[in-house]
Protein backbone atom coordinates (compact mmCIF):
# COMPACT_ATOMS: atom_id res chain seq x y z
CA UNK A 1 0.00 0.00 0.00
CA UNK A 2 3.08 2.48 -0.76
CA UNK A 3 1.02 6.12 -1.93
CA UNK A 4 3.19 7.30 -5.24
CA UNK A 5 3.00 11.02 -4.07
CA UNK A 6 4.10 12.80 -1.27
CA UNK A 7 1.05 15.15 0.42
CA UNK A 8 -1.71 13.23 2.20
CA UNK A 9 -5.38 12.72 1.96
CA UNK A 10 -7.69 13.14 4.52
CA UNK A 11 -11.27 11.96 4.59
CA UNK A 12 -14.54 12.62 6.43
CA UNK A 13 -16.58 9.75 7.66
CA UNK A 14 -20.82 10.25 8.05
CA UNK A 15 -23.47 8.84 6.68
CA UNK A 16 -21.50 8.12 2.99
CA UNK A 17 -18.25 6.33 4.51
CA UNK A 18 -19.68 4.56 7.48
CA UNK A 19 -20.04 0.62 6.45
CA UNK A 20 -16.64 -1.17 6.40
CA UNK A 21 -16.86 -1.63 2.60
CA UNK A 22 -16.97 1.65 1.94
CA UNK A 23 -14.42 2.66 4.51
CA UNK A 24 -11.43 0.04 2.98
CA UNK A 25 -12.47 0.97 -0.37
CA UNK A 26 -11.55 4.86 0.86
CA UNK A 27 -8.42 3.67 1.90
CA UNK A 28 -7.60 1.81 -0.96
CA UNK A 29 -8.47 4.77 -2.81
CA UNK A 30 -5.75 6.86 -1.48
CA UNK A 31 -6.91 8.05 2.21
CA UNK A 32 -3.81 8.70 4.78
CA UNK A 33 -6.49 9.57 7.83
CA UNK A 34 -9.63 9.58 8.08
CA UNK A 35 -11.92 12.43 10.06
CA UNK A 36 -14.17 11.75 12.75
CA UNK A 37 -16.62 14.83 12.94
CA UNK A 38 -17.97 15.60 16.57
CA UNK A 39 -20.30 17.94 15.14
CA UNK A 40 -22.60 15.00 13.85
CA UNK A 41 -23.27 11.40 14.60
CA UNK A 42 -23.39 9.54 18.17
CA UNK A 43 -20.63 8.21 20.05
CA UNK A 44 -21.39 5.08 19.28
CA UNK A 45 -21.37 5.99 16.00
CA UNK A 46 -17.83 7.06 16.31
CA UNK A 47 -16.54 4.38 17.77
CA UNK A 48 -17.75 1.68 15.17
CA UNK A 49 -16.30 3.67 12.83
CA UNK A 50 -13.16 3.79 14.45
CA UNK A 51 -12.82 0.24 15.62
CA UNK A 52 -13.66 -0.41 11.63
CA UNK A 53 -10.76 2.18 10.10
CA UNK A 54 -8.29 -0.07 13.00
CA UNK A 55 -9.82 -3.42 11.42
CA UNK A 56 -8.92 -2.39 7.94
CA UNK A 57 -5.18 -0.86 9.31
CA UNK A 58 -4.54 -4.69 10.70
CA UNK A 59 -5.89 -5.84 7.30
CA UNK A 60 -3.47 -4.01 4.96
CA UNK A 61 -0.66 -3.78 7.99
CA UNK A 62 -0.31 -0.06 7.55
CA UNK A 63 -0.74 2.79 10.22
CA UNK A 64 -3.81 4.39 9.46
CA UNK A 65 -4.23 7.84 11.56
CA UNK A 66 -7.87 8.80 12.81
CA UNK A 67 -8.45 12.60 13.93
CA UNK A 68 -11.56 13.63 16.23
CA UNK A 69 -12.75 16.77 15.48
CA UNK A 70 -14.46 18.41 18.20
CA UNK A 71 -17.28 20.99 17.36
CA UNK A 72 -16.41 24.00 19.43
CA UNK A 73 -18.49 27.11 20.54
CA UNK A 74 -21.31 27.74 18.05
CA UNK A 75 -22.92 30.56 18.46
CA UNK A 76 -26.65 31.09 17.41
CA UNK A 77 -29.41 32.73 17.27
CA UNK A 78 -32.72 31.83 18.81
CA UNK A 79 -35.58 31.46 17.40
CA UNK A 80 -38.03 32.75 15.49
CA UNK A 81 -42.64 33.38 15.69
CA UNK A 82 -43.05 31.92 12.36
CA UNK A 83 -39.71 30.34 11.28
CA UNK A 84 -37.92 32.76 9.70
CA UNK A 85 -38.14 36.68 9.12
CA UNK A 86 -36.48 39.21 6.54
CA UNK A 87 -34.27 41.65 7.61
CA UNK A 88 -34.34 45.23 5.22
CA UNK A 89 -30.88 46.73 5.08
CA UNK A 90 -30.41 50.11 7.15
CA UNK A 91 -33.23 48.79 9.86
CA UNK A 92 -32.56 48.50 13.46
CA UNK A 93 -32.39 45.14 15.02
CA UNK A 94 -32.05 44.17 18.49
CA UNK A 95 -30.36 40.99 20.00
CA UNK A 96 -30.75 40.33 23.74
CA UNK A 97 -30.83 37.64 26.20
CA UNK A 98 -34.59 37.53 26.07
CA UNK A 99 -35.68 33.94 25.28
CA UNK A 100 -38.67 34.65 23.84
CA UNK A 101 -39.53 34.23 19.62
CA UNK A 102 -38.15 36.73 17.66
CA UNK A 103 -39.22 39.27 15.13
CA UNK A 104 -38.70 41.49 12.44
CA UNK A 105 -37.56 43.96 15.44
CA UNK A 106 -35.62 41.67 17.88
CA UNK A 107 -34.20 37.98 18.48
CA UNK A 108 -32.46 36.15 21.69
CA UNK A 109 -28.72 36.03 21.10
CA UNK A 110 -28.54 32.83 23.83
CA UNK A 111 -24.72 34.08 24.17
CA UNK A 112 -24.10 36.57 27.33
CA UNK A 113 -19.88 36.33 26.38
CA UNK A 114 -21.00 37.86 23.24
CA UNK A 115 -22.21 40.99 24.75
CA UNK A 116 -19.86 40.98 27.33
CA UNK A 117 -17.05 41.89 24.69
CA UNK A 118 -19.29 43.99 22.23
CA UNK A 119 -18.44 47.92 21.65
CA UNK A 120 -20.39 50.25 19.27
CA UNK A 121 -19.22 49.75 15.36
CA UNK A 122 -18.33 46.05 16.13
CA UNK A 123 -19.80 43.71 13.29
CA UNK A 124 -21.94 40.74 13.44
CA UNK A 125 -22.44 38.37 10.73
CA UNK A 126 -25.54 35.96 10.47
CA UNK A 127 -25.73 32.69 8.64
CA UNK A 128 -22.69 31.86 7.46
CA UNK A 129 -22.06 35.94 6.42
CA UNK A 130 -24.90 36.22 4.48
CA UNK A 131 -26.48 39.16 6.74
CA UNK A 132 -24.35 41.61 8.14
CA UNK A 133 -24.92 43.77 11.53
CA UNK A 134 -23.23 46.78 12.69
CA UNK A 135 -23.48 47.53 16.77
CA UNK A 136 -25.01 51.03 17.23
CA UNK A 137 -25.03 50.93 21.24
CA UNK A 138 -24.73 48.31 24.28
CA UNK A 139 -24.82 46.69 27.30
CA UNK A 140 -24.37 43.81 28.98
CA UNK A 141 -27.35 41.87 27.84
CA UNK A 142 -28.49 43.67 24.56
CA UNK A 143 -27.27 45.28 21.54
CA UNK A 144 -28.69 47.37 19.07
CA UNK A 145 -27.90 47.26 15.83
CA UNK A 146 -28.39 48.56 12.43
CA UNK A 147 -28.65 46.54 9.31
CA UNK A 148 -25.78 46.80 6.96
CA UNK A 149 -26.80 43.56 4.53
CA UNK A 150 -30.52 42.39 4.61
CA UNK A 151 -32.06 39.24 3.84
CA UNK A 152 -34.01 36.17 5.28
CA UNK A 153 -32.75 34.80 8.91
CA UNK A 154 -34.12 31.56 10.28
CA UNK A 155 -34.40 29.71 13.66
CA UNK A 156 -30.58 29.30 15.08
CA UNK A 157 -28.35 30.36 12.41
CA UNK A 158 -25.11 31.07 13.44
CA UNK A 159 -22.99 34.23 14.45
CA UNK A 160 -19.73 35.08 13.42
CA UNK A 161 -18.30 38.01 15.81
CA UNK A 162 -14.76 38.90 13.52
CA UNK A 163 -13.56 42.17 14.89
CA UNK A 164 -13.27 41.24 18.86
CA UNK A 165 -11.20 38.57 21.11
CA UNK A 166 -14.81 36.89 22.73
CA UNK A 167 -14.07 35.83 26.68
CA UNK A 168 -14.85 32.04 25.67
CA UNK A 169 -12.98 28.47 26.40
CA UNK A 170 -12.60 26.54 22.51
CA UNK A 171 -13.84 23.48 24.91
CA UNK A 172 -17.75 23.62 25.67
CA UNK A 173 -19.27 20.86 27.69
CA UNK A 174 -20.20 19.24 24.80
CA UNK A 175 -16.53 19.28 23.57
CA UNK A 176 -15.31 17.79 26.94
CA UNK A 177 -17.95 14.94 26.65
CA UNK A 178 -16.63 13.95 22.96
CA UNK A 179 -13.10 14.26 23.87
CA UNK A 180 -13.58 11.98 26.52
CA UNK A 181 -15.26 9.16 24.12
CA UNK A 182 -12.28 10.33 21.27
CA UNK A 183 -9.68 9.50 23.75
CA UNK A 184 -10.88 6.39 25.37
CA UNK A 185 -11.37 5.44 21.60
CA UNK A 186 -7.60 6.14 20.79
CA UNK A 187 -7.82 8.63 18.21
CA UNK A 188 -4.28 9.66 17.21
CA UNK A 189 -5.45 13.43 16.86
CA UNK A 190 -7.49 16.06 18.55
CA UNK A 191 -8.63 18.93 16.02
CA UNK A 192 -9.15 22.26 18.12
CA UNK A 193 -11.70 24.21 16.57
CA UNK A 194 -12.50 27.91 16.94
CA UNK A 195 -9.12 28.69 18.71
CA UNK A 196 -8.37 32.31 19.31
CA UNK A 197 -4.66 32.18 21.23
CA UNK A 198 -2.12 30.05 22.16
CA UNK A 199 -3.68 29.68 25.73
CA UNK A 200 -6.77 27.94 24.46
CA UNK A 201 -4.01 25.05 23.15
CA UNK A 202 -2.66 25.12 26.83
CA UNK A 203 -5.69 24.59 28.13
CA UNK A 204 -6.69 21.80 26.18
CA UNK A 205 -3.12 20.10 26.30
CA UNK A 206 -3.69 20.19 29.67
CA UNK A 207 -6.39 17.86 29.24
CA UNK A 208 -5.49 15.79 26.69
CA UNK A 209 -1.71 15.22 27.75
CA UNK A 210 0.07 12.88 25.31
CA UNK A 211 -3.23 10.46 24.97
CA UNK A 212 -3.06 12.29 21.41
CA UNK A 213 -1.75 15.30 19.69
CA UNK A 214 -3.43 18.31 18.56
CA UNK A 215 -4.63 19.66 15.31
CA UNK A 216 -5.35 23.47 15.82
CA UNK A 217 -7.96 24.65 13.31
CA UNK A 218 -7.24 28.33 12.24
CA UNK A 219 -10.25 29.91 11.45
CA UNK A 220 -10.39 33.45 13.57
CA UNK A 221 -8.89 36.71 12.96
CA UNK A 222 -7.91 36.88 16.03
CA UNK A 223 -5.86 33.45 15.48
CA UNK A 224 -4.42 34.91 12.79
CA UNK A 225 -2.77 37.93 14.38
CA UNK A 226 -0.78 35.69 16.43
CA UNK A 227 -0.10 33.07 13.93
CA UNK A 228 3.21 32.22 14.79
CA UNK A 229 3.03 32.02 18.35
CA UNK A 230 -0.16 29.50 17.19
CA UNK A 231 1.78 27.02 15.26
CA UNK A 232 5.01 26.83 18.14
CA UNK A 233 2.40 25.47 20.27
CA UNK A 234 0.29 23.36 17.66
CA UNK A 235 1.43 19.79 17.19
CA UNK A 236 0.07 20.19 13.64
CA UNK A 237 -2.63 23.01 11.95
CA UNK A 238 -5.40 22.91 9.77
CA UNK A 239 -6.48 25.93 7.64
CA UNK A 240 -10.29 25.72 8.07
CA UNK A 241 -11.51 27.65 5.17
CA UNK A 242 -15.18 27.73 5.85
CA UNK A 243 -14.86 29.92 8.62
CA UNK A 244 -11.96 32.11 8.22
CA UNK A 245 -13.64 32.65 4.62
CA UNK A 246 -17.24 33.68 6.91
CA UNK A 247 -15.31 36.41 9.07
CA UNK A 248 -12.38 37.57 6.52
CA UNK A 249 -12.94 39.11 3.06
CA UNK A 250 -12.64 35.89 0.59
CA UNK A 251 -10.40 37.41 -1.38
CA UNK A 252 -7.79 37.52 1.79
CA UNK A 253 -8.31 34.04 2.30
CA UNK A 254 -6.00 32.56 -0.06
CA UNK A 255 -3.04 34.70 0.97
CA UNK A 256 -3.66 33.84 4.50
CA UNK A 257 -3.50 30.06 3.60
CA UNK A 258 -0.09 30.52 1.69
CA UNK A 259 0.76 32.53 5.09
CA UNK A 260 -0.71 29.67 7.42
CA UNK A 261 1.47 26.72 5.12
CA UNK A 262 4.96 29.09 5.28
CA UNK A 263 4.48 29.46 8.84
CA UNK A 264 4.26 26.00 9.10
CA UNK A 265 6.94 24.70 6.97
CA UNK A 266 9.33 26.96 8.83
CA UNK A 267 8.70 25.84 12.08
CA UNK A 268 8.66 21.96 10.91
CA UNK A 269 4.76 21.44 11.42
CA UNK A 270 2.21 19.90 9.60
CA UNK A 271 -0.30 21.71 7.95
CA UNK A 272 -3.79 20.53 6.06
CA UNK A 273 -5.57 22.41 4.04
CA UNK A 274 -9.42 21.86 3.85
CA UNK A 275 -13.06 22.83 3.67
CA UNK A 276 -14.96 22.89 0.16
CA UNK A 277 -11.88 21.25 -1.66
CA UNK A 278 -14.20 19.43 -4.09
CA UNK A 279 -17.50 20.70 -2.82
CA UNK A 280 -19.09 20.17 -6.44
CA UNK A 281 -18.61 16.48 -5.96
CA UNK A 282 -20.86 15.81 -3.11
CA UNK A 283 -23.50 16.12 -6.52
CA UNK A 284 -21.21 15.07 -9.31
CA UNK A 285 -18.66 12.63 -10.21
CA UNK A 286 -16.24 15.33 -11.52
CA UNK A 287 -14.89 18.15 -9.68
CA UNK A 288 -14.79 21.88 -11.41
CA UNK A 289 -12.01 23.03 -13.20
CA UNK A 290 -11.35 25.63 -10.02
CA UNK A 291 -11.40 23.33 -7.72
CA UNK A 292 -8.79 21.43 -9.64
CA UNK A 293 -6.57 24.36 -9.29
CA UNK A 294 -7.56 24.73 -5.61
CA UNK A 295 -6.34 21.21 -4.47
CA UNK A 296 -2.78 21.83 -6.91
CA UNK A 297 -2.08 25.31 -5.00
CA UNK A 298 -2.37 23.75 -1.69
CA UNK A 299 0.15 21.14 -2.78
CA UNK A 300 2.28 23.45 -4.82
CA UNK A 301 2.85 25.61 -1.95
CA UNK A 302 3.94 22.15 0.06
CA UNK A 303 0.85 21.87 2.06
CA UNK A 304 1.06 18.17 3.94
CA UNK A 305 -2.49 17.26 3.58
CA UNK A 306 -5.59 18.22 1.87
CA UNK A 307 -9.12 17.40 3.00
CA UNK A 308 -12.42 16.37 2.17
CA UNK A 309 -15.46 17.26 4.30
CA UNK A 310 -18.61 16.46 3.12
CA UNK A 311 -17.46 14.69 -0.25
CA UNK A 312 -16.72 11.93 1.27
CA UNK A 313 -18.70 11.81 4.43
CA UNK A 314 -22.40 13.08 3.04
CA UNK A 315 -21.37 13.09 -0.79
CA UNK A 316 -22.72 10.60 -3.73
CA UNK A 317 -19.41 10.21 -4.80
CA UNK A 318 -17.01 9.61 -1.85
CA UNK A 319 -14.75 6.79 -3.49
CA UNK A 320 -14.59 9.23 -6.90
CA UNK A 321 -13.21 12.55 -4.86
CA UNK A 322 -10.19 10.73 -2.99
CA UNK A 323 -9.47 9.06 -6.84
CA UNK A 324 -9.44 12.78 -7.68
CA UNK A 325 -7.37 14.65 -5.09
CA UNK A 326 -4.67 11.07 -5.58
CA UNK A 327 -4.98 11.93 -9.30
CA UNK A 328 -4.26 15.90 -8.85
CA UNK A 329 -1.61 15.04 -5.60
CA UNK A 330 -0.02 12.88 -8.35
CA UNK A 331 0.10 15.11 -11.30
CA UNK A 332 1.17 17.80 -9.44
CA UNK A 333 4.62 16.31 -7.70
CA UNK A 334 5.24 14.92 -10.95
CA UNK A 335 5.51 18.35 -12.49
CA UNK A 336 9.37 20.12 -12.62
CA UNK A 337 7.98 23.22 -11.18
CA UNK A 338 6.77 21.54 -7.82
CA UNK A 339 10.05 20.43 -6.76
CA UNK A 340 11.46 23.85 -7.66
CA UNK A 341 8.61 25.73 -5.92
CA UNK A 342 9.67 23.78 -2.88
CA UNK A 343 13.33 24.78 -3.16
CA UNK A 344 12.54 28.43 -3.41
CA UNK A 345 10.44 28.14 -0.47
CA UNK A 346 12.96 26.13 1.79
CA UNK A 347 13.24 27.56 4.99
CA UNK A 348 17.20 27.26 6.56
CA UNK A 349 17.75 25.09 8.88
CA UNK A 350 17.63 26.05 12.33
CA UNK A 351 20.77 26.01 14.59
CA UNK A 352 19.55 22.66 16.81
CA UNK A 353 21.39 19.23 16.33
CA UNK A 354 17.89 17.32 14.55
CA UNK A 355 17.60 20.00 11.78
CA UNK A 356 21.35 20.15 11.28
CA UNK A 357 21.17 15.88 10.96
CA UNK A 358 17.98 16.22 8.84
CA UNK A 359 19.27 19.15 6.29
CA UNK A 360 22.11 17.23 6.05
CA UNK A 361 20.04 13.73 5.70
CA UNK A 362 18.35 15.83 2.81
CA UNK A 363 21.93 17.20 0.85
CA UNK A 364 23.32 13.50 1.43
CA UNK A 365 20.44 12.07 0.03
CA UNK A 366 20.55 14.12 -3.27
CA UNK A 367 24.40 13.97 -3.56
CA UNK A 368 24.75 9.69 -3.57
CA UNK A 369 21.31 9.16 -5.25
CA UNK A 370 19.72 7.83 -2.38
CA UNK A 371 16.62 6.04 -2.99
CA UNK A 372 14.99 6.42 0.49
CA UNK A 373 15.66 8.39 3.36
CA UNK A 374 14.85 6.73 6.61
CA UNK A 375 13.93 7.60 10.47
CA UNK A 376 14.30 5.05 13.04
CA UNK A 377 11.94 7.29 15.51
CA UNK A 378 10.06 7.07 19.10
CA UNK A 379 8.33 9.54 19.18
CA UNK A 380 8.24 10.71 15.37
CA UNK A 381 10.47 13.89 16.30
CA UNK A 382 13.09 12.45 13.37
CA UNK A 383 10.29 12.25 10.82
CA UNK A 384 8.98 15.59 11.15
CA UNK A 385 12.42 17.38 10.96
CA UNK A 386 12.97 14.91 8.42
CA UNK A 387 9.85 16.39 6.15
CA UNK A 388 10.13 19.78 6.72
CA UNK A 389 13.40 19.56 4.92
CA UNK A 390 10.87 18.26 1.59
CA UNK A 391 13.96 15.93 0.42
CA UNK A 392 13.61 14.45 -2.92
CA UNK A 393 13.77 10.86 -1.96
CA UNK A 394 10.74 9.65 0.01
CA UNK A 395 10.91 9.23 4.03
CA UNK A 396 10.37 5.69 4.92
CA UNK A 397 9.75 6.17 9.07
CA UNK A 398 10.27 3.42 10.91
CA UNK A 399 9.25 3.75 15.06
CA UNK A 400 8.76 0.43 17.43
CA UNK A 401 5.84 2.51 18.31
CA UNK A 402 2.19 1.78 17.19
CA UNK A 403 1.10 5.27 18.17
CA UNK A 404 3.31 7.11 16.79
CA UNK A 405 3.15 5.34 13.36
CA UNK A 406 -0.07 6.14 13.02
CA UNK A 407 0.12 9.51 14.28
CA UNK A 408 2.93 10.35 10.89
CA UNK A 409 0.28 9.17 8.95
CA UNK A 410 -0.34 13.02 7.77
CA UNK A 411 3.11 14.16 7.69
CA UNK A 412 4.04 15.07 3.85
CA UNK A 413 6.53 11.87 2.26
CA UNK A 414 6.39 10.31 5.35
CA UNK A 415 5.37 6.34 4.87
CA UNK A 416 5.30 5.43 8.55
CA UNK A 417 6.23 1.63 9.16
CA UNK A 418 5.24 -0.25 12.92
CA UNK A 419 9.36 -1.61 13.33
CA UNK A 420 10.53 -4.03 15.88
CA UNK A 421 13.14 -2.35 18.44
CA UNK A 422 16.67 -1.65 17.42
CA UNK A 423 18.57 -2.31 20.34
CA UNK A 424 21.71 -0.97 18.58
CA UNK A 425 23.23 1.14 15.71
CA UNK A 426 24.11 -1.65 13.43
CA UNK A 427 20.70 -3.26 14.52
CA UNK A 428 19.18 -0.11 13.60
CA UNK A 429 20.92 0.21 10.21
CA UNK A 430 19.78 -3.56 9.51
CA UNK A 431 16.22 -2.74 10.05
CA UNK A 432 16.32 0.58 7.90
CA UNK A 433 18.31 -1.31 4.75
CA UNK A 434 15.66 -4.58 4.94
CA UNK A 435 12.49 -2.40 5.54
CA UNK A 436 13.43 -0.26 2.19
CA UNK A 437 13.64 -3.48 0.76
CA UNK A 438 10.90 -5.37 1.58
CA UNK A 439 8.64 -1.91 1.10
CA UNK A 440 10.27 -1.57 -2.13
CA UNK A 441 11.47 1.87 -1.90
CA UNK A 442 15.23 0.62 -2.61
CA UNK A 443 16.36 -2.82 -4.24
CA UNK A 444 20.41 -4.17 -3.37
CA UNK A 445 22.85 -1.74 -4.21
CA UNK A 446 21.35 1.80 -3.77
CA UNK A 447 22.23 3.88 -0.94
CA UNK A 448 19.78 4.74 1.77
CA UNK A 449 20.32 7.73 4.38
CA UNK A 450 19.30 7.02 8.05
CA UNK A 451 18.31 9.76 10.69
CA UNK A 452 18.37 8.71 14.35
CA UNK A 453 18.37 9.65 17.32
CA UNK A 454 20.53 7.95 20.15
CA UNK A 455 20.36 6.51 22.74
CA UNK A 456 17.15 5.14 21.33
CA UNK A 457 13.99 5.26 22.45
CA UNK A 458 14.38 9.01 24.05
CA UNK A 459 12.54 11.51 22.29
CA UNK A 460 13.94 14.67 20.50
CA UNK A 461 17.31 13.38 20.64
CA UNK A 462 17.73 13.21 16.29
CA UNK A 463 21.63 13.13 16.26
CA UNK A 464 22.72 10.33 14.51
CA UNK A 465 23.34 10.04 10.38
CA UNK A 466 24.55 6.79 8.30
CA UNK A 467 24.85 6.57 5.02
CA UNK A 468 24.19 2.84 4.32
CA UNK A 469 24.02 0.38 0.85
CA UNK A 470 21.57 -1.90 0.80
CA UNK A 471 22.04 -5.80 1.02
CA UNK A 472 25.63 -4.60 2.62
CA UNK A 473 24.19 -4.80 6.34
CA UNK A 474 22.31 -8.14 6.06
CA UNK A 475 19.24 -6.76 4.85
CA UNK A 476 18.71 -10.37 2.72
CA UNK A 477 19.06 -12.32 5.51
CA UNK A 478 15.39 -12.93 4.92
CA UNK A 479 14.10 -11.85 8.73
CA UNK A 480 11.00 -9.41 8.82
CA UNK A 481 11.70 -5.61 9.03
CA UNK A 482 8.19 -4.79 10.41
CA UNK A 483 5.09 -6.35 11.95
Amino acid sequence: MRRNRNAKIVATLGPASSSEDMIRRLFVAGVDMFRMNFSHGTQEEHRARLETVRKIGREFSRPIGILGDLQGPKLRVGTFAEGSIVLEAGAEFRLDLDPAAGDVRRANLPHPEIFAALVPGVNLLLDDGKLALRVEECGKDHARTRVVVGGRLSDRKGVNVPDVMLPITPLTEKDLRDLDCALALGVDWIALSFVQRPQDIAEARAIIGDRALIMTKLEKPKAIERLDEIVRVSDAVMVARGDLGVELPPERVPILQRAIVRACRREGKPVVVATQMLESMTASPVPTRAEASDVASAIFQGADAVMLSAESAAGKYPIEAVTMMDRIIFQVEGDPYYRNLLAANHEEARSTVADAVCAALRQSAHIVGAKATITYTSSGSSALRAARERPEAPILSLTPSERTARRLAVVWGVHSLHSTEAPDVNTMTDLACRAALQEGFAAQGDFVIIAAGVPFGMAGTTNLLRIAKVGAHGADDGLPAVR
